[in-house]
């Protein structure tokens, strides 16, 4: 799969308070980048947290669920959107099913 964009996930663990999440996003990273999924039920097989929110948007929950990462997925086209990351505090003031 081709993910848009590495650089948001790069950015939010550059942030001091957010470093110790650089390890599990980029483990994410790598699992997805390589993956081809057809749809959402081939992805739950890999990641059985993962929570479908709506059409195509997908939550992961990483580092033990201290972050949250909602992605928009294309299975046709092999693309997934990065919409958010944050912690589950952050992730509580969004709609995962709109962002």
């Amino acid at each position: 799969m081709r993910i848009i964009a590495f650089r948001t996930l790069r950015e939010f663990w550059e942030k001091p308070e957010y470093a110790d999440s650089e390890i599990s996003l980029r483990s994410w990273y790598h699992d997805a980048k390589s993956a081809e999924w057809k749809n959402s039920n081939e992805l739950k097989q890999q990641y059985n947290n993962a929570s479908i929110v709506g059409e195509r948007r997908i939550v992961f929950n990483l580092k033990g669920n201290t972050y949250r990462l909602v992605v928009l997925i294309d299975y046709e086209f092999q693309v997934i959107f990065v919409r958010f990351i944050g912690t589950h505090k952050q992730y509580d003031k969004i709609d995962a099913k709109t962002i």
